[in-house]
């Protein structure tokens, strides 16, 4: 009897450190992982965090000295700061909802294609295929003043030459940037907004064409509901895409001139490679960060609400 009561004890404490080992499992496969991203993430960012305290530049003889708010405060005091801040804000939300209404209008017209649907989604994809410096060089030509693909249709058009400065007049350099931003992203929002359509439950639709809707009120009433938690989702990836834009912007016009085409991200390149003041530009990055962050927590809390309210 004792003996067996040994042997339970022994499949017992087996059976805990089996137990205890699976539990281990994930985050000891996971270490290795974790130790990059805090190598190549995680410690450069907590770096630059101190630094944005300090007067470093990529050119100080001494050591960084500690200036607590002061880059913070120059900043906010900073008109070409605040312009660039507020000219990404029109930027994003004039590219998002234009991505968001293409995008929507797009899929739910492929969503009633029934041959050759596979092909469509291929073209469709295709700009997105191309690496953002591709892409500001490829607009650079197309609206360039002198050999542009825009002004030479003009031409053809009107029969004397057009020259118009797309890529330096004000505000045509914004409005092209906007064009490269929508062309190139579209697409993303195109297939998630397809995959939601997909998602519908043909009984749904069904019932309603027994009750005689039309297809703008199973557009309005159905599908657009049916897509907001795949709404949301889009538009808070893409919204944080394009915060940080700097590929097309830095090809296209460089954020000039005279900073009329700046973003923040090519201002903080700006100041912080190019002039040198790094800690400057370390503060910088980080009030967009707090912003985007601030974004991202109101849009997923709308994610929330939604799905509450759909179960």
């Amino acid at each position: 009897m004792h003996s067996q009561n040994i042997v339970l004890d022994k499949g017992a404490g087996d059976n805990k450190f089996f137990s205890e080992s699976k539990t281990r499992l994930p985050f000891v496969l996971l270490l290795p992982s974790l130790v990059v991203m805090f190598f190549v993430v995680g410690y450069p960012m907590l770096y630059s965090f101190v630094i944005s305290f300090t007067n470093y530049t990529l050119v100080s003889s001494g050591g960084p000295k500690f200036v607590g708010f002061k880059n913070y405060i120059t900043l906010f005091k900073d008109p070409v700061f605040g312009r660039a801040l507020l000219r990404t804000v029109f930027y994003m939300l004039i590219a998002v909802n234009a991505e968001f209404i293409l995008g929507l209008l797009i899929a739910n017209a492929m969503s009633h294609v029934i041959r050759g649907q596979g092909i469509l989604r291929t073209i469709i994809m295709m700009p997105m295929m191309f690496a953002p410096v591709l892409v500001g060089f490829q607009f650079k030509w197309i609206f360039n003043d002198q050999v542009g693909l825009v002004n030479n249709i003009l031409y053809e058009i009107f029969g004397h030459p057009v020259i118009i400065p797309w890529l330096i007049k004000k505000p045509l350099g914004f409005i092209t940037i906007l064009i490269a931003e929508i062309w190139m992203n579209t697409p993303f929002m195109v297939i998630i907004f397809l995959a939601g359509i997909m998602a519908i439950p043909t009984e749904i639709l069904e019932a309603s064409d027994v009750d005689g809707a039309t297809e703008w009120q199973k557009f309005i009433h159905i599908t657009v509901p049916s897509l907001m938690p795949f709404i949301y989702i889009a538009m808070a990836v893409r919204s944080l895409d394009i915060a940080k834009a700097y590929d097309l912007v830095s090809i296209m016009t460089g954020g000039g001139p005279a900073h009329r085409t700046e973003l923040i991200w090519t201002y903080v390149y700006r100041l912080a490679f190019t002039s040198q003041k790094f800690a400057l530009g370390s503060a910088m990055s980080y009030i967009t960060v707090l912003l985007a962050v601030l974004f991202t927590y109101y849009l997923f809390r709308q994610l929330i609400r939604v799905r509450k309210v759909r179960e």
